[in-house]
């Protein structure tokens, strides 16, 4: 039996992009202050159920709507996934290690500059401590998680929050952080959009400058890929990386056609269920239907990829179990961190002399995986291994000896583009009826043509409307 979805969408302003809404408030139509109103009654709809807001800014976020209205964005609601620093609001990283932080006094960046355009932030959304698994579940009494579409389900991870909110009508976009697929996977869990831009395309997050390899990528969870484009625009506005191309404003799809590598199986060996398999296929048949060419493809030095990706992942755990208060504050409570993070630590303790060879040949992945792009323009996946796993599936609450291996045999195509840097994105091109649950298919491409990758998306979303979930 599928549980009831859990949803918000009530009228017309619910079911408006992050565009279409800062349009009618500039127009007018609609006041900043009535949209954050609005979002908020929303959020109190539906997070009982779904657990996707730990911190709650919505005074502020009401005293605000009308000073943010004169940017692109100018009043529209969003929430910021809970490791990024909201000035005046705690940064607890999903963790209990951090549940006495207190509240930060400057905001991140790349957050600065969502609220720049004019975002309004109405709180913190849920992760999963650290990031470390895909899944929004926990090792103590916190409630997970859970998947608008079908409750019973993960929201994925480890932007867990903002997916929900997002998918569920609250907010028309929310802040991710992608450093293993941790924008992607939910995305495609929840029928959203879901970019991870190319590595130094946006500014960077703090926690980058402690990481050897830089794997991770800000961006935002969209119902739309012109809301995508257009933030992807608008920050660039704002930095731009001068050693890639510019993206530019991005309205029209690809006028190209286009040779599009095909990875059907994971590169981890595990299987692929068969609504995967089925939103791949009929990705594949879409995109020869409008002019493009699909060839089977097997990417080259993946031999030791999965358990190098595998050791720096551990290698981060255990950074943060002996280096937490440097890290994050004398706050922090390293008794507090769950078996997870300590089983991440204690494997990357058992092979440390691993960490050379590993770094180098993560570095060296993006020359490695340039050779496809000589053949072809992009390459097209399964972002997951099946649909989202049910709530406890991937719960913190396991072992780690029980968990760990779970999460291994669902993730297997998004830690690649991490390593790389490549941009990579989350599109809602499948769903299964059985479980009442999206499919999302995966494009990647080569270092700094994240444009491509969205004109295909705007091309791909006209010829096959995603599904709002009411």
């Amino acid at each position: 039996m599928v549980n009831a979805p859990v949803h918000a969408f009530q009228d017309e302003l619910s079911r408006l992009d992050g565009v279409a809404t800062a349009t009618a408030i500039r127009n007018g139509d609609l006041s900043a202050t009535e949209v954050v109103a609005a979002a908020i009654a929303r959020a109190e709809i539906v997070d009982p159920v779904l657990a996707a807001i730990v911190t709650r800014d919505f005074e502020r976020a009401l005293q605000r709507a009308e000073l943010s209205v004169k940017g692109p964005f100018g009043g529209v609601p969003t929430f910021i996934k809970d490791n990024e620093d909201v000035e005046g609001l705690p940064t607890r990283h999903g963790s209990a290690a951090l549940a006495s932080a207190p509240p930060v006094r400057r905001t991140a960046p790349v957050v600065a500059q969502m609220l720049d355009m004019g975002l309004v932030c109405l709180g913190k959304s849920s992760l999963p401590e650290f990031g470390f698994i895909p899944a929004g579940e926990f090792p103590d009494d916190t409630a997970p998680t859970r998947n608008p579409w079908n409750p019973d389900h993960t929201a994925g991870g480890s932007s867990s929050g903002s997916a929900a909110l997002v998918a569920s009508g609250v907010v028309p976009v929310a802040h991710g952080v992608d450093g293993g697929g941790s924008i992607r996977l939910p995305a495609a869990c929840c029928g959203l959009v879901g970019l991870k831009p190319s590595r130094g395309r946006l500014v960077s997050s703090p926690d980058a400058k402690f990481l050897p390899v830089d794997i991770l990528g800000e961006g935002l969870l969209t119902r739309t890929v012109r809301d995508t484009a257009m933030y992807l625009f608008e920050a660039e506005r704002r930095y731009a990386n001068p050693k890639l191309p510019l993206v530019g404003l991005i309205q029209n799809g690809t006028d190209r056609q286009l040779r599009i590598g095909l990875v059907a199986e994971s590169p981890n060996g595990r299987p692929i269920d068969a609504p995967t398999s089925t939103a791949l296929a009929n990705a594949a048949a879409l995109l020869e239907s409008l002019g493009h060419s699909v060839e089977p493809v097997t990417l080259p030095g993946l031999e030791e990829f999965e358990a190098d990706f595998k050791h720096y992942w551990a290698a981060l755990a255990f950074a943060v179990s002996i280096a937490g208060p440097q890290l994050y504050g004398k706050a922090f409570d390293k008794s507090q961190l769950s078996d997870l993070t300590l089983g991440l630590a204690r494997m990357f303790k058992r092979n440390w002399r691993r960490s050379p060879g590993a770094i180098r040949r993560l570095r060296a992945s993006t020359k490695i995986q340039d050779q496809t792009y000589r053949s072809f323009d992009l390459v097209m996946s399964p972002v997951a291994n099946s649909v989202a796993p049910s709530i406890g599936q991937l719960s913190m609450k396991l072992p780690f000896e029980e968990l760990f291996p779970k999460v291994e045999d669902w993730v297997g195509f998004t830690p690649l583009a991490n390593a790389t840097g490549e941009p990579s994105i989350s599109l809602p091109l499948g769903h299964d009826d059985s479980t009442n649950l999206p499919v999302g298919v995966m494009f990647t491409s080569a270092v700094g043509s994240d444009r491509l990758l969205l004109e295909l998306a705007l091309d791909l979303e006209a010829a096959s409307p995603f599904r709002l979930l009411a």
